[in-house]
């Protein structure tokens, strides 16, 4: 199919109205999302998932590492922990995106070290940012998309019935994690203007950032190798420090190739520090 008539066709998937949100199954999600909050685990009692010895050793750092290597270090004040797209359709098993991101989160213990993050950063007073995704029904009318893009769209991805429009956002695909809502609700939580395809470039990041002086960030969230690494690609055009947290994000895996991979390869290459979880809460606690 041409890209004309994918958006102009008659029976276009990608065709948006307040009925192509499909409400069914976000209905769905919110029983699922209700009932996930009220058995949701306490991270901070030592329940949470960690990365899998196996998924730890095949995405290893080198041993003999061939480039520089440089970190990043934590400075009060200074420095805020960003947190791209922690939303159902990215995370949870009922999520849109499950069946292709769903074992990289798994062996990656990405839902949990998400929350480790929030935890220690609100403990230590370190200001917390989140980047969402949400797709209104005229994003879908755009007359040209990238592979990505098409796929999001055509399976309502993030769907949001209007910018001014909150109804059946609770529990939906667009919404938060329930196990985050403590955290991103709290009334101190930064939410920033929602980013449209996968960098910040089009939201107002940058400007809260800005406007609270930090120029340094801990970034997390997904996907590592999409939304995440755009990121990390504008904050550092922008001139921030970054240090990317490499098990609290994840990415597709498809005949295509491991997203994940492709990103950890690029983190190395590009940020001012690679971290573990494990690392990150530590050094967070520490700058208190």
């Amino acid at each position: 199919m041409s890209n004309h008539d994918h958006k102009h066709g008659a029976s276009c998937a990608c065709d948006v109205t307040p009925e192509r949100v499909d409400m069914a199954r976000r209905r769905l999600l919110q029983q699922a999302a209700g009932a996930a909050a009220a058995g949701t685990t306490i991270v901070a009692g030592g329940q949470a998932h960690a990365a899998t010895d196996e998924a730890r050793a095949y995405y290893a750092d080198p041993e003999n590492p061939g480039l520089p290597q440089i970190d990043m270090t934590i400075e009060p004040g200074r420095t805020a922990l960003v947190v791209t797209d922690p939303q159902i359709d990215f995370l949870s098993e009922d999520g849109v995106t499950w069946g292709v991101v769903g074992e990289s989160v798994t062996e990656q213990g990405t839902v949990d070290n998400i929350e480790r993050l929030f935890i220690a950063a609100k403990a230590a007073g370190m200001p917390v940012f989140i980047s969402p995704h949400y797709y209104y029904p005229h994003d879908h009318k755009w007359e040209f998309e990238g592979t990505l893009e098409a796929t999001m769209h055509s399976i309502g991805m993030f769907d949001r019935l209007g910018p001014l429009n909150l109804d059946n956002f609770e529990g939906s695909g667009a919404d938060w994690m329930p196990q985050y809502k403590k955290y991103i609700e709290d009334g101190e939580t930064i939410i920033c203007s929602p980013h449209k395809v996968y960098s910040p470039a089009q939201n107002d990041l940058n400007l809260q950032l800005r406007k609270r002086k930090i120029d340094k960030v801990i970034l997390a969230g997904m996907s590592a190798n999409l939304c995440t690494q755009a990121h990390l690609y504008e904050l550092l055009e922008l001139g921030y420090e970054v240090a990317v947290v490499r098990d609290a994000t994840a990415g597709a895996k498809v005949p295509e190739g491991d997203g994940y991979l492709a990103a950890i390869i690029n983190f190395r290459m590009v940020a001012n520090g690679v971290w573990w979880t494990d690392d990150a809460v530590e050094r967070i606690g520490q700058s208190a």
